[in-house]
């Protein structure tokens, strides 16, 4: 069976998640495409690399990007660093040939998203963007009964994604609140994913009129390299630092079928942990879906008898997209690991079988797109068009 080496650019959170889903890739997935090699792993320092070559099972281990991306074995750059450095990364990995799978978003700009999108396409190498929760079988059962017409010509989509890991103010800044290194805030950390399922689910998005509010105009700055999500708190007097990107987001959305729609997303809503969500409504039903239960689909149709219309629950398993290479019955328990295992399953099977894979680096340019004419709205006030 063919092997493909890959080397991971960064050791923190989602380098624990993709390494994980490249161990168990071919345990769920047999026979699987290819088996992927954790080769080489990178992080800022060598203590650092070491410690996570030993953790996530990397062969070899490095501090320099740079040698692992001109290394001739290392057949997949796995980029999963701050936002500010996927470009720079990503150029220089599609030069060298290497096909590329990149966390999201992915860049900090609509322009470095284009200059990645280029060097791809010119390189002719499979790129893929991590927005990995489309993955999740309930969600691609949605996608399934949208494609089917089981709900009909979609009028509606309303999605959200609420985290409160930040409401704190004693929350350290870390990079996420930076424009220099994020790019931008609560819209492109947790609400580009909203926007991928409103593409992925209903179509392109032509037309945005969007709002966007900073709540917390300052935070104790943080002290070691470790992003910890909020789960560390500052106290005492500590200097603070300005927060220069978005907290909270909203807009609403025209779609090029026709249909409408609004996403609302903030990391400061006390209470929410992973409260992604979205409920769409076609003419013949709806749909709609919460992540943090996401072994359920609920779903209503019209032509359901009077006396028993309304939402049923419809647990993902075997019967339903990849469910037959996860878990044997239903509700069994579907969790973040196995959405990157599916993840990792469709870019190797796309490098194998020479195929398209999605979402590629033109819909992470086409967030951006979009992302952009959100902000741009919520400055003018007016709705404002993302394509011509």
């Amino acid at each position: 069976m063919r092997t493909l080496n890959v080397g991971m650019i960064g050791g923190g959170f989602m380098g624990k998640a993709h390494s994980l889903a490249y161990a168990g890739m071919p345990m769920f997935f047999w026979p699987a495409p290819a088996i992927p090699f954790r080769k080489t792993v990178v992080d800022i320092r060598d203590d650092l690399a070491q410690e996570a070559a030993a953790r996530y099972g990397f062969e070899s281990y490095a501090s320099d990007w740079r040698k692992v991306v001109e290394d001739p074995s290392i057949d997949i750059i796995d980029i999963v660093t701050p936002n500010n450095t996927h470009a720079e990364i990503a150029i220089a990995a599609a030069k060298a040939g290497k096909h590329i799978i990149s966390e999201k978003p992915l860049a900090r700009t609509t322009e470095e998203a284009k200059q990645m999108l280029d060097a791809v396409t010119a390189a002719g190498v499979k790129h893929m963007v991590a927005f990995n929760y489309r993955r999740t079988p309930a969600v691609a059962l949605a996608k399934k009964y949208i494609e089917e017409g089981a709900i009909g010509r979609v009028l509606n989509f309303r999605g959200t994604y609420l985290q409160d890991w930040s409401a704190d103010p004693n929350s350290p800044l870390s990079w996420r609140f930076r424009k220099d290194i994020a790019g931008s805030g609560t819209l492109g950390d947790i609400g580009t994913h909203v926007i991928d399922f409103a593409r992925y689910l209903v179509g392109e998005i032509t037309e945005v009129m969007g709002t966007a509010q900073t709540w917390i105009k300052e935070r104790p700055v943080s002290s070691g390299p470790v992003d910890k999500l909020g789960t560390v708190k500052a106290s005492g007097d500590v200097k603070k630092g300005a927060v220069d990107v978005d907290d909270e987001i909203s807009t609403l959305l025209r779609f090029e079928n026709g249909a409408v729609g609004s996403i609302e997303a903030t990391r400061n809503a006390w209470g929410r942990n992973n409260f992604l969500t979205f409920e769409i409504h076609g003419e013949k039903g709806s749909i709609a879906f919460n992540y943090e239960r996401r072994d359920e689909l609920q779903v209503c149709f019209a032509d359901d008898p009077d006396d028993r219309r309304g939402f049923r629950t419809i647990y993902t398993g075997p019967a339903h997209p990849n469910g037959s290479a996860l878990w044997p019955i239903p509700a069994l328990g579907i969790g973040y690991g196995e959405t990157k295992i599916i993840e990792a399953h469709d870019f190797i099977s796309a490098i194998v079988n020479d195929t398209d894979v999605s979402p590629n680096f033109h819909d992470g340019y086409r967030i951006h797109v979009i992302s952009d004419a959100i902000m741009a709205s919520a400055k003018s006030g007016t709705w404002v068009k993302t394509v011509e």
